[in-house]
């Protein structure tokens, strides 16, 4: 059997979105070119019976955002085939035929909705402002950015021009000139549409004068009147999404939270009574997170609903992360809720059959990258229908993990996963692998950087300390204004519990790496022990002072997580890794993203510096055109480069 390699990430695919209707499931397949160096996704239909495959809307290298027309007669979806590839709106006949694209957006569609009627969409887009520097002839030479607004920048955007509006516009399939509902000089979503075209739901700012309110909800905008209500005024802050409306459009489900804990504060499953305008916490005993918050490295175009109607207006399914794993809970409107699935897996994707006996999903688990099966939501039985790797996985051979528990600050329970290396053998070295947010969790979904590493001859050890989602309000909540305390003891902790578990890791060849607030735990540890060999800190933070004014969301972020502002120059200075540095002796490589802004590039200067003002051993390395979600979404061969760095540090130290 061979081993998985650095380039098996361009053998790989991964299946997502899966959207049912009658005896087909549609899904996107996304595969890597590496000749033309992008990601492709790609539509496909699976007959549910005979389990053939159709490709639909095979051209442009984005296909993706899958919805069907009410009457079940109209495929829809976003594709960049077109002459300037900008993202636009396409229809192609579920019986077959030609794709119709139906806008011509200069900046492209974001979002769409279709009516009852099944001939209008209502869509998402934006345009330029027209005005006196508008009409000015363009020029090759370089342009000012003028900056007013306190979120002017977003990672993997760039610079947000303030001279945009946002635009709600609605299409007829027959192509008819689009018409503008709504307009706004910042960013909305459209949510819901009503039947009667009487008005629209929309997500915006709690308070769109005043930028230093954090949080926003959902708003009814009235297409006749034009007045805009707040549908959640009765609860001061947080955010809120809308999932669902029942058929009578007298009742809906919404998703999220009342900023209770902040940042951290678990996502609950509301129901809104039109009629009385009254909210209701139809998930108030389930003290795990709703939706999915698992980490990896692999799942491609995985995002869709988290909420299904099981019983319209009386009954619904929904995802929650939980010790690592997605597991789905059934909920009423009266606010009783039960589990009824939890396997160890990671449900990427799910849309429910005609008869809502079944379900078909897309799923990861730590061994398979991605698969497209059916689930029995009464006997839980699930069946595999289609796995785009099943030949690469007959050849070759992972890493089976070993899941444990651990005791460590406060007697609270740690969960841990430890994947040996693909051929065991004694005095192996190993890497504690610290995951990013803080408020997520890693669990069971296909890793291909802890494969590779695996395959050439580490044990990974993979710890979920507190801070992290998926064990409770308390234990995410618990490191609020106290980042590197107990969170570093857990870490620390489950290092010690590992290596006495097994006895064949090597002592001496034990490794740390990390990314965001992985890096800054790296960052961290590296100041504040040696017990480690080499370190690898990635998009990392190193000083909270700078991150408050320099990170897209630097000021919200330090704020609300650390309890600090620039106020409190003292405090944010010793919770800063460059703080501690003279005590710093591990070598260090430092790998950043140069158009990183949520850890912006400076982060990582200034850690590196530090390290080779302490005379420690160090190396930094800058990508190009890396945000910082390169380790998942970034350019391939970058993400190759990224992976070949962080092995030679470690085989070379």
């Amino acid at each position: 059997m061979e081993k998985i390699t650095n380039e098996s990430l361009f053998d790989l695919k991964s299946v997502s979105q899966p959207l049912v209707v009658g005896p087909f499931v549609f899904y996107i397949e996304t595969a890597i070119d590496p000749e033309e160096n992008q990601y492709t996704s790609s539509i496909y239909r699976l007959d549910l019976e005979t389990n053939e495959r159709t490709l639909f809307g095979d051209t442009g290298s984005v296909n993706m955002g899958i919805k069907f027309s009410p009457d079940k007669e109209k495929l829809s979806y976003l594709s960049n085939n077109t002459k300037d590839e900008k993202v636009q709106l396409f229809t192609i006949p579920l019986a077959g035929g030609s794709a119709k694209q139906l806008t011509h957006e200069e900046n492209g569609v974001s979002n769409y909705f279709w009516l009852e009627d099944s001939q209008t969409i209502y869509y998402q887009t934006n345009v330029k402002k027209e005005g006196k520097e508008a009409n000015e002839a363009k020029s090759d030479f370089p342009e000012k950015k003028v900056i007013t607004k306190l979120n002017y920048q977003m990672d993997s955007r760039g610079v947000i021009p303030e001279d945009r509006l946002y635009q709600i516009k609605k299409i007829t399939v027959q192509k008819e000139e689009p018409q503008l509902v709504l307009e706004e000089d910042r960013s909305l979503s459209l949510g819901y549409v009503a039947k009667d075209e009487s008005y629209l739901l929309y997500f915006d700012r709690l308070d769109p004068e005043n930028e230093w309110v954090y949080g926003g909800s959902m708003y009814k905008y009235d297409l006749v009147s034009k007045e805009i209500e707040l549908l959640t005024a009765e609860v001061p802050g947080g955010i809120f999404s809308f999932e669902l409306a029942n058929e009578a459009e007298d009742y809906f489900i919404f998703r999220g939270n009342d900023f209770q804990y902040k940042f951290v504060t678990n996502d609950r499953i509301y129901g809104y009574d039109v009629a009385h305008k009254k909210l209701t916490n139809l998930t108030p005993d389930l003290d795990f997170g709703v939706g999915d918050s698992l980490v990896g490295d692999f799942q491609q175009n995985s995002g869709g609903a988290d909420v299904w109607w099981l019983e319209d207006g009386k009954t619904f399914l929904f995802k929650a992360t939980e010790q690592g794993k997605v597991t789905l809970y059934q909920g009423t409107v009266d606010g009783v809720v039960e589990k009824v699935f939890d396997e160890t897996m990671h449900i990427t994707g799910l849309d429910l059959t005609a008869d809502k006996k079944q379900a078909v999903i897309t799923y990861s688990t730590f061994t398979k990258p991605s698969v497209v099966g059916t689930l029995d939501l009464q006997d839980k039985e699930i069946t595999d229908l289609y796995d785009p790797n099943e030949k690469y996985f007959e050849e070759h051979v992972v890493s089976q993990p070993e899941r444990f528990w651990f005791k460590s600050v406060k007697d609270w329970n740690i969960q841990g996963w430890y994947m040996p290396p693909v051929d065991e053998k004694a005095d192996h070295p190993a890497i504690l692998y610290i995951h990013g947010g803080p408020q997520v969790s890693y669990g069971e979904t296909f890793f291909h950087e802890m494969q590779v590493l695996a395959s050439k001859g580490y044990g990974v050890i993979l710890l979920n300390p507190r801070g992290g989602s998926g064990y409770g309000q308390e234990f995410v909540a618990s490191i609020l204004d106290n980042y590197g305390d107990e969170d570093y003891q857990d870490l620390m902790n489950g290092t010690d519990v590992v290596l006495e578990n097994h006895p064949e890791i090597d002592r001496n060849n034990v490794y740390v790496a990390g990314g965001s607030y992985g890096g800054f735990m790296t960052n961290w540890i590296v100041t504040h022990t040696d017990r480690f060999k080499a370190a690898v800190t990635q998009r990392s933070i190193s000083n909270w002072l700078s991150f408050y004014g320099t990170s897209d969301i630097g000021p919200a972020f330090v704020e609300f997580q650390l309890g600090r502002d620039l106020s409190d120059v003292e405090g944010l200075w010793q919770m800063s890794p460059l703080a501690h540095a003279e005590h710093a002796k591990t070598p260090l490589l430092v790998i950043h993203g140069e158009e990183d802004l949520r850890c912006p590039l400076e982060q990582g200067q200034q850690m590196y510096i530090a390290m080779k003002k302490q005379r420690v051993d160090t190396r930094f390395v800058i990508l190009p055109q890396a945000s910082h979600g390169l380790s998942r979404d970034g350019l391939p061969n970058l993400r190759i480069e990224r992976l070949k760095e962080i092995q030679n540090w470690f085989e070379n130290n």
